[in-house]
């Protein structure tokens, strides 16, 4: 497809892309291929994706294993609803998911996108209380510098500044907010770090229906990496004050922090698990929520004894059948020893931003780099000078960070930190 001038007008005029304002939109890049780890702009310039597509093409772009996996599913169904109905992909992929995720989670819930897996699991955890005669509780708890998503139920467990939504804070329903961690990932723990969260808990369990954070890796609320003893300290507080647990895994499960999911950090497992983002390898949208058996049993014992959630693509065929694909190269593939490579890369690769002045810190965990600045950078700017140093990076706030695709080599990485080191020097 050509793209003409009247063509990148329109997009200008009338398509409104994320977080952005259609009164002066910033600029666009238009891309006409995709291959490997490269993005391939109508100029013909191409550009190494630092971003992973928001951090779901893991395996790259145009791979031939999921091309035919999409394809051998289109000869046979595109979709049909999910509605009185099955197929062997879903089927398949469930158990798949089942099988790999922590013990004891054993049903799932197929989706439509990470937002929508956060609102299907903030529904499991009231609904479950109301089968048990609890309807009280009702409420969230969670820490702040926390992001779940963009819509509403997602919306009120964001962090209220950091999440990007306090303008919504007036019609959002109302949670309970405890201090972000301090202890970051390999620092050594502090029993006052959980002493917040702890209190909250303590005063509300009697309205808490559950907990939900991200675990270890606290994505685009501020992509900050939090010490595990966190995580296994309010996994024991949840138990001894009778709260689920829901763990959004959307942007760390599958392998980002070096464990196939970031709750392994800490050897413990949720009651409530959502995943998105890289479950179908960046194809197509498709989430999950998974429960253990007490949840989806507690659920369905009590009035009004089903799960009130049915969307229209649940259970999509091809997003299944791509989304088993997918896994599938994940695990035959030596994926812990790249995202071992891509951190000692990472490490090595953005140390000289360390001693600039105005960048406050350098922090990598896994597949994750990330330089913080001291203020807000200018986005439209520094976009177009990563572009003309060939690579792909969407920084947010004050934040430059990098979450590449795991098939990523050491040259292209290597051109990822050094754009990432000049940029920031730039700044």
């Amino acid at each position: 497809m050509n793209f003409s001038e009247d063509w990148k007008a329109f997009d200008r005029d009338h398509l409104w892309h994320p977080y952005t304002s259609m009164k002066a939109p910033l600029p666009v890049y238009p891309v006409v291929a995709a291959k490997g780890v490269r993005l391939v702009l109508e100029n013909g310039r191409r550009l190494v994706d630092g971003m992973s597509s928001w951090w779901a093409a893991i395996h790259g772009y145009n791979r031939p294993e999921l091309n035919r996996a999409l394809r051998r599913q289109i000869a046979s169904m595109s979709h049909v609803m999910f509605g009185g109905i099955t197929h062997p992909a879903a089927v398949a992929l469930g158990e798949c998911l089942v099988e790999l995720t922590p013990s004891p989670i054993e049903t799932v819930f197929l989706c439509d996108s990470g937002s929508v897996s956060v609102e299907v699991a903030i529904k499991m955890a009231i609904q479950f209380w109301h089968a048990r005669g609890r309807s009280e509780k009702n409420r969230l708890l969670t820490i702040r510098s926390g992001y779940h998503g963009d819509t509403f139920g997602a919306m009120s467990v964001c962090d209220p500044v950091t999440g990007m939504h306090e303008i919504f804070s007036g019609v959002l329903p109302r949670h309970y907010f405890a201090d972000a961690p301090e202890c970051a990932f390999g620092s050594p723990w502090d029993e006052s770090d959980i002493l917040s969260f702890e209190e909250l808990i303590t005063a509300h369990h009697e309205e808490i229906a559950a907990v939900i954070m991200e675990p270890i890796v606290q994505g685009a609320g501020g992509m900050r990496f939090y010490s595990p003893e966190y995580l296994k300290q309010v996994r024991m507080l949840c138990d001894r004050f009778d709260v689920l647990l829901i763990l959004d895994e959307i942007a760390t499960g599958f392998g980002r922090t070096g464990k196939l999911f970031a709750c392994e950090h800490a050897d413990i497992s949720p009651d409530i698990m959502c995943l998105g983002k890289t479950l179908t390898g960046g194809y197509m949208t498709l989430a999950a929520t998974l429960t253990t058996r007490k949840v989806s049993e507690g659920i369905s014992s009590g009035s009004p004894g089903l799960f009130m959630h049915g969307p229209t693509y649940m259970g999509n065929p091809l997003a299944c059948a791509v989304a088993l694909a997918s896994i599938e190269l994940l695990l035959d593939s030596p994926w812990r020893e790249r995202i071992n490579a891509i951190e000692k890369s990472l490490r090595e690769g953005l140390s000289p931003c360390a001693s600039m002045s105005h960048v406050d810190d350098v922090r990598v965990l896994g597949a994750i780099g990330v330089v913080e600045l001291d203020q807000p950078v200018d986005m439209a700017r520094v976009q177009k000078r990563f572009v003309e140093k060939g690579v792909w990076i969407r920084p947010f706030g004050k934040l430059v960070y990098t979450m590449p695709p795991y098939v990523i080599g050491a040259r292209d990485l290597k051109k990822i930190t050094r754009a990432i080191c000049e940029v920031v020097s730039e700044l």
